[in-house]
């Protein structure tokens, strides 16, 4: 089951026997150590700079090489699923960095012509062959459950895009987003 603290348990809002309603506003999971950048910056394709130092440095060190890469911005729909990624970010960069940091769930309002750029995460297709996809879909099994919902047997080489979206609650958007539509959810 979640463990997202109560403000931001909203399963229970969104989820219908269609998979997770989609309205106007996003959230994206991260950890507290990046919040001042973000705040700043906005989200970038470039990613967490720190975790991408540490990465090129071990690269160097045993001999590789690494080229400097931009990734698709994750969003969801659900502020418990990005407490999920959040936690996640968290954990990762606890193995590299010293320090407290924390999960935090940002809210993202995007313009009409950000918003249509926001796409299915289809990516996840990867992770669901692997291994089922993990703790998070254990999570998402776990959220319909208690809504008493009946989530499907999903075939990631056969499922439509869509299934990403609307039934497991991943999207991305391929364009930075300006700090302006960005703002901490907080109880």
């Amino acid at each position: 089951m979640s463990n997202a603290p109560a403000f931001l348990q909203d399963a229970k809002d969104l989820l219908t026997k269609d998979g997770f309603t989609t309205g106007d506003v996003w959230y994206h999971g991260t950890s507290s150590a990046l919040l001042e950048s973000i705040q700043k910056q906005g989200l970038s394709r470039a990613g967490d700079k720190a975790m991408k130092h540490v990465e090129k440095s071990t690269m160097a060190t045993i001999g590789g090489s690494m080229t400097e890469s931009h990734e698709p911005i994750c969003l969801t729909q659900s502020k418990e699923l990005a407490y999920f990624w959040a936690t996640q970010t968290v954990r990762d960069r606890s193995v590299r960095f010293e320090g407290e940091e924390s999960p935090v769930v940002l809210e993202v309002k995007l313009p009409a012509d950000f918003e249509e750029q926001v796409k299915p995460d289809t990516g996840y297709a990867g992770m669901l062959l692997v291994d089922g996809g993990g703790k998070y879909m254990e999570l998402v099994e776990a959220l319909y459950k208690a809504n008493g919902i009946e989530l499907a047997e999903i075939d990631p080489l056969r499922a439509d895009r869509s299934i990403y979206l609307k039934t497991l609650g991943l999207a991305y958007i391929d364009k930075n987003i300006p700090p302006e539509y960005i703002s901490e959810v907080n109880s």
